[in-house]
């Protein structure tokens, strides 16, 4: 453990988070990992009393505050503080990094998972395309070199007519998808693909989201 002499120390020299060194597990019972002193790719590991020193694979940091791999957080989600990271890529071809999360393309559907080094397939929910600079799905109007109407198959009208059932919605104007789950809302002339969720299904004549068993054409959707 640290002793006082160096706690102070430490303290002297600015350092905004002190992290002692783990040398014996607090609890006998359960999981608890702790932080290493000066390393954000390695932490201590307790499992029922029994302590271990753990690395995290390539790609992955320490913060104690999720877990892909190990409770290992992929690096651009992690806080390390004071504690220094090693990113040194070890990945080949479309991995980075043994451990990460890329984009398929620009404006795709799907995005690729990196484990151990082996890029895995990951679709997007309907609708959305993969956002580098999110690290995650997101609408395709709010990704660069996006064209929407291409991801969503439907062009926004420029003009709705006050007699148009879509126009009770506005300023979010809505219309069928095709698809019972999910219908499509224009948001600023862009379409955007939702679903109904609740287990209901999309009703073309209300413009709204319905039991089933109040949409006959639907009536079977999630038997």
């Amino acid at each position: 453990m640290l002793s006082a002499a160096v706690f102070l120390a430490l303290v002297a020299l600015g350092h905004s988070q002190i992290h002692p060194e783990v040398t014996y597990c607090e609890y006998d019972e359960g999981i608890q990992t702790y932080p290493h002193p000066t390393s954000c790719n390695e932490f201590y590991l307790c499992v029922n009393g029994t302590l271990t020193y753990e690395y995290c694979e390539n790609g992955l940091l320490y913060d104690g505050k999720g877990s892909v791999y190990n409770h290992c957080y992929y690096h651009w989600g992690v806080n390390c503080e004071d504690r220094k990271a090693d990113l040194t890529p070890l990945g080949q071809g479309n991995c980075e990094y043994q451990f990460g999360l890329y984009a398929g393309g620009p404006c795709e559907t799907y995005f690729l998972k990196c484990v151990y080094g082996n890029p895995i397939d990951e679709p997007c929910t309907p609708g959305l395309v993969y956002d580098e600079k999110i690290h995650g799905c997101n609408w395709p109007d709010l990704v660069e070199y996006c064209n929407p109407s291409d991801i969503v198959g439907f062009t926004c009208p420029s003009y709705v007519d006050s007699k148009d059932p879509a126009a009770k919605f506005l300023p979010f104007p809505r219309y069928p998808s095709g698809d019972c789950g999910r219908y499509i809302v224009c948001v600023d002339g862009q379409p955007r693909l939702v679903g109904c969720g609740d287990s209901t299904v999309f009703d073309e004549e209300t413009l709204s989201c319905q039991d089933p068993k109040y949409v006959p054409k639907c009536s079977n959707y999630f038997k």
